[in-house]
């Protein structure tokens, strides 16, 4: 698979483990950036890897912020994009599985290179094992959120 991994100055100093980790696990890294510790707005990386993956050119993205909450809330409001801070294996697999999760955030100022070396093979090796009954659900849940339906 191809991943788009974004990041902003919060997150920077985990970068290059995220991109080593996705190697590792045998995937194509396409780097939107930043490319320093210089101060950045998150909600730039954000979008270019939503827009990589609304694009056809990501099949899944990683976003690293200081906490990774605001990269979720601004990566959600893609159209498409489906993402979610996870600090733990179960969830960033969960997230994949059952919720199509697209997105993986992570917070640079909260957890460390050892753990980013076991989430990024728990989400990359994830599939959506949705059915009729799960992806209805999951449409039906995105629809009837306040403003999610017009994303």
């Amino acid at each position: 698979m191809k991943i788009a991994v974004g990041c902003d100055h919060g997150g920077f100093p985990l970068k290059e483990v995220v991109i080593e980790s996705v190697k590792a696990a045998g995937h194509e890294v396409i780097d939107v950036g930043t490319y320093s510790a210089d101060a950045v707005d998150f909600p730039d990386f954000t979008k270019k890897v939503g827009e990589k993956i609304q694009n056809d050119e990501s099949e899944r993205g990683i976003l690293i912020c200081g906490s990774g909450i605001g990269a979720s809330i601004a990566a959600n409001k893609m159209r498409g994009i489906y993402a979610s801070i996870c600090h733990d294996t179960y969830s960033a697999a969960q997230g994949v599985q059952h919720d199509a999760m697209n997105v993986l955030c992570l917070g640079g100022r909260v957890i460390g290179p050892e753990l980013v070396k076991v989430l990024i093979p728990a989400f990359l090796n994830a599939r959506y094992q949705g059915d009729d009954a799960g992806g209805e659900r999951l449409a039906q849940g995105v629809s009837k959120n306040k403003g999610i339906g017009k994303r």
